[in-house]
């Protein structure tokens, strides 16, 4: 088990910038284009979409491009990958006949057939047509332990808000006058079958600045949402409030997370009918109890008890001792220079903990006896990504996956005896077999290894013609691993690409300390390492300008966003997705105000000092020469604003540069809702960038 938590003055001199640049938000003529829906913005939306479409549909490979990415996205040779519930296994399946998805079950001996018999427990499409609205599924939050009832998550158009219904498993129909939430950010948790936990919006102030709930309250049945209990009242500053209800067959844990920044929280726990505040660092994660163990993960070094655990350490201590006052934990396990923890969970007995060693996964299963820790390897493949696809609390059964950049995803299967099974894989999208693998390291210009993956043809010829496509993301401590894509394969590789992944700062690949390295004014290192690797990619002969194109997306289009008006001249294609751009507003923006503990508040004049040196809406210029962009974002983006590409384009159109800019009216922050429209906004990109780079 594994608790996861939604994680996360402009007055300065106009001599500072350059006169060519968007200086101040009282210059900016394009605020206009932050009203999301408005008839304006849309026209202005659809018009830039119809030029793109038109002229990146002329491509002569677009037609076969679209039907491959979506004979990959609609294969029924997919893995249906399982969540356990109880008696079955669950799963949210999308293809050709059901466009929006259904939701479906099996049991756990009925899953391992060649054709498993599912049981579809709601069809995405029908409550569509039936209610008239485009639902996207989002989860559900199940009642702890049968598992009959639901708090079922839809979204309007793929927006991160959803409205939150009761649903019956066992008559696979929402409950008559059952527990309902409107459309809101938040959490739901399960105490019992008669009281729900909720963070949600309750209306006029109960919001933080960042637009996630600060009040969580105790809701029985039969009563009004506006009538529950309040539980905790957190501040309209803090990013937000997240009540939380855990289970162990030992006991419920009730508590609250509130979230000071992205990277800072308070944690309570409900004892006696009071909440306690946990004595903890307020960057150290609690991460659930096991065994009767509390589960910690400090950040940053932590001196306590005459002790000191390094950052990215995952400690345990007996939970009932630490209320008492003990302080000497249990270390589980401690990264070294170039490892870290990706992730854990548990079953019945074992604690699973996914390591990344130089960006390559290992898994372990561990044991706690006789007040100690004791682990062993899981025997999973080598040399790629492990994930953990689910596990089960009342039994030691588990699955993960394992994939790598040329061999599709495997999903094994461990029942009670340890023993491992494969279960099925991905078919061969594409013919891994002429391609290669190399992992590469390239001093950052301070001088810090930054490694990179490039996957290539066997007979590639390094004379700089190759078109090569550069991924990163560099942010929020998130690491970029080695992972198989039939699209990309279909895409890009089999039509002649070269692919990077680059491992730059601000990721997790190396703990938290990798990504403190790009944090706030150290931003730029994130930036420079993206540089090198892209000149030791036309150092070597890979490619060259002319045909380099880089793609990021969220953290990622700003990574791009900053790369293309810093270093123009290294790039011939940008894909620059759901990003952020404007970053004199990001905060002002939907959750932008939650990201300040990762960019800097630009309302305070020294940290916008450094924030504007980067900021691209805030460093394009006439008189300089880009590399003709392809802006993509999402009208029901309700996380990044789509207002950032809007208005990024919008002044390269007035400055006269060239672009591509596409907009789907769905899919929150991602691509899409349908395979169709992920297909046709996938096509667009690959198309793009084979028409920029050949």
């Amino acid at each position: 088990m594994k608790m996861v938590f939604i994680m996360m003055s402009l007055v300065f001199a106009a001599s500072m910038i350059p006169s060519e640049a968007i200086c101040q938000k009282t210059d900016d003529p394009f605020l206009w284009l932050e009203e999301v829906e408005s008839e304006k913005s849309m026209d202005w939306v659809l018009s830039r979409n119809n030029q793109t479409v038109s002229e990146l549909k002329k491509y002569p490979a677009f037609g076969e491009i679209k039907a491959d990415i979506l004979d990959v996205l609609n294969s029924t040779e997919r893995i249906a990958y399982p969540s356990i519930r109880g008696e079955y296994l669950y799963n949210y399946w999308q293809d050709e006949k059901n466009p929006r998805g259904i939701w479906r079950r099996t049991s756990m001996a009925q899953y391992f057939k060649n054709v498993p018999p599912w049981e579809t427990v709601l069809d995405i499409d029908a409550l569509c047509k039936k209610e008239n609205e485009k639902w996207v599924y989002k989860g559900a939050a199940y009642l702890y332990p049968n598992n009959d009832l639901c708090m079922l998550n839809l979204s309007i158009g793929g927006s991160d808000a959803v409205v939150r219904r009761e649903f019956n498993l066992k008559t696979k129909k929402f409950v008559k006058d059952g527990f309902f939430i409107p459309e809101s950010k938040g959490q739901v948790s399960w105490i019992d079958e008669n009281t729900l936990l909720v963070s949600t919006d309750y209306g006029k102030g109960s919001l933080t600045e960042s637009g996630y709930p600060r009040i969580t309250k105790v809701w029985k049945r039969g009563t009004e949402l506006k009538d529950a209990t309040m539980f905790y009242e957190g501040r309209v500053k803090d990013m937000g409030t997240w009540g939380f209800v855990s289970n162990t067959p030992e006991r419920q844990y009730r508590g609250i997370q509130r979230m000071l920044s992205f990277y800072t929280f308070e944690t309570y726990i409900e004892e006696d009918n009071k909440l306690i505040k946990l004595d903890l660092p307020l960057d150290c994660s609690f991460s659930g109890v096991f065994k009767g163990q509390m589960l910690l993960q400090p950040k940053s070094d932590w001196t306590v008890g005459g002790n000191t655990y390094q950052q990215g350490v995952l400690l345990s201590i007996n939970y009932d001792a630490f209320l008492k006052g003990d302080r000497d934990f249990t270390t589980i396990f401690t990264p070294d220079e170039r490892s870290s923890i990706v992730s854990f969970s548990t079953t019945k007995n074992f604690l699973l903990l996914n390591k990344l060693t130089n960006v390559k996964c290992e898994l372990f299963k561990y044991t706690f006896e006789n007040n100690k820790w004791k682990n062993k390897s899981v025997p999973a493949p080598e040399f790629g990504t492990i994930g953990i696809t689910s596990t089960d609390q009342f039994s030691d059964n588990y699955f993960f996956t394992y994939n790598n950049f040329l061999n599709p995803s495997t999903l094994y299967f461990s029942p009670e005896n340890g023993e491992i099974k494969k279960i099925k894989s991905l078919p061969d999208f594409f013919d891994g077999s002429k391609f290669q693998v190399e992992q590469i390291e390239i001093a950052s210009k301070d001088g810090t290894m930054i490694p990179y993956f490039v996957v290539s043809a066997k007979n590639i010829k390094k004379d700089g013609s190759n078109p090569t496509l550069l991924y990163a993301y560099g942010g929020f401590e998130v690491s970029m691993q080695p992972g198989y894509s039939g699209k990309n394969g279909v895409a890009w590789l089999e039509r002649g690409g070269v692919y990077v992944l680059a491992n730059i700062r601000g990721g997790g690949e190396f703990g938290p300390k990798w990504h403190q390295a790009g944090l706030l004014e150290h931003r730029q290192r994130v930036f420079d390492d993206f540089y090198a690797v892209s000149e030791d990619l036309i150092k070597r002969k890979i490619t060259s300008p002319r045909h380099l194109g880089i793609m990021g997306g969220s953290n990622g289009g700003l990574l791009v966003g900053v790369a293309y008006t810093q270093r123009p001249d290294l790039y011939n294609a940008v894909v620059c997705a759901v990003p952020l751009l404007d970053m004199n507003r990001y905060n002002k923006l939907l959750a932008g105000a939650s990201w300040m503990a990762e960019y800097g508040n630009p309302d305070i004049p020294e940290q916008w000092e450094y924030i504007r040196k980067y900021s691209p809406y805030h460093n394009l210029f006439e008189s300089k020469k880009y590399p003709k962009v392809l802006f993509t974002t999402t009208t029901r983006d309700d996380r990044v604003h789509p207002a950032h590409a809007r208005k990024m384009a919008a002044l390269m159109e007035k400055m006269g540069h060239p672009f591509f800019y596409f907009e789907n009216t769905e899919g929150g922050h991602g691509s899409g809702v349908t395979n169709e429209q992920k297909a046709m906004m996938s096509a667009l990109e690959y198309s793009y960038l084979h028409k920029m780079l050949q």
